[in-house]
């Protein structure tokens, strides 16, 4: 690679990730990309730029930006980027797809046990003197049918771990892995039939003009009554008006929701519902999720900067860069 590149963290990455670029012998600034005109004027000289969900990474950034090779995303989500944009101006795109599926699995099973058995009222019941055994009652899943929309790496560690509760699981996915669904025992579902007949519904989509508002007014009025929604994939994937509507009203019981279409959600009706246990996008907030995509993002850095190209693992628009 080019005599100490300069890469640019925008976002914090774990330090031993930091560590492996310092190592690597380049040039290691940051700034904080969320604030705007920093951003612009620190990545004028970068040939990397580091980033996680804060920073948004748009045609003004690749415009202010002429030597830069490769941005490199410590996460899954690049809707903060704009892919086009970027193979217009010659720069490589890549993500790090497998390093939160763990993490984003076990909290979307911690939203879904936590409203089923009303664990934060619970909490805040005890805490403060009250002892509301029968008020607070909630219901098992064993037995009952789990729907997995979005039969990918999340989809299937998720239906793999609802299946040791003792659930059928059914899965919705435009693309069917026929052969993942027969090692876990999953069933295909249409998306409707499933929302229909399902006592728990967990999502796992990406957010594309496919995606949005999938779960709308119509698609939450059909849900199977006394069901439990749990999103902990992308934000604007569920109308949060209407799943307000259809938690204040039926038919749903509750909800776990860890993404919002505005973060923080300062406006979402979600914030008045009882009935929904809410975090703070916190699907891939360990620690262990957090050093793998940082290892993960820094080593498709060095790789492109090697100029490795279609070689480097996440890369999301190399082809499109080979055929300019």
């Amino acid at each position: 690679m080019p005599a100490s590149p300069v890469v640019l963290i925008a976002d914090p990455l774990a330090p031993e990730a930091e560590q492996l670029l310092v190592d690597a012998a380049v040039s290691v600034r940051h700034v904080t990309g969320a604030q705007r005109p920093d951003l612009l004027a620190a990545v004028g000289d970068a040939d990397a730029l580091v980033v996680r969900s804060a920073t948004r990474v748009d045609r003004e950034v690749f415009e202010a930006a002429p030597r830069l090779r490769v941005v490199s995303r410590a996460g899954v989500g690049i809707d903060n980027i704009d892919v086009d944009a970027a193979t217009a101006h010659g720069v490589l795109v890549a993500n790090t797809p497998a390093a939160n599926v763990h993490s984003a699995a076990e909290h979307t099973v911690a939203l879904l046990l936590a409203a089923a058995r009303n664990i934060p009222a619970a909490d805040a019941s005890t805490r403060a003197g009250r002892w509301e055994r029968s008020a607070l009652q909630g219901v098992e899943l064993y037995g009952k049918t789990a729907g997995v929309v979005g039969f990918g790496r999340v989809g299937q560690l998720v239906a793999e771990r609802l299946a040791a509760f003792g659930m059928r699981v059914v899965a919705y996915d435009p693309v069917w892995d026929r052969e993942a669904s027969i090692r876990i025992g999953v069933e295909y579902a249409d998306l409707d039939e499933l929302v229909a007949h399902s006592d728990v519904v967990t999502i796992h989509v990406p957010r594309t003009e496919a995606t949005r508002a999938l779960f709308d007014a119509r698609r939450l009025a059909g849900a199977k009554p006394g069901q439990i929604l749990v999103n902990a994939s992308r934000g604007g994937v569920v109308d949060e008006r209407a799943l307000a509507d259809a938690l204040r009203d039926g038919p749903l019981r509750a909800a776990g929701i860890d993404v919002f279409e505005e973060e923080p959600p300062a406006d979402s009706p979600l914030l008045a519902c009882g009935n929904v246990v809410l975090t703070p996008h916190l699907g891939a907030s360990t620690r262990e999720a957090q050093l793998r995509a940082g290892e993960a993002a820094v080593d498709a850095v060095l790789r492109a900067l090697r100029g490795e190209g279609a070689d480097v693992p996440g890369a999301v628009n190399a082809e499109a860069l080979a055929r300019q």
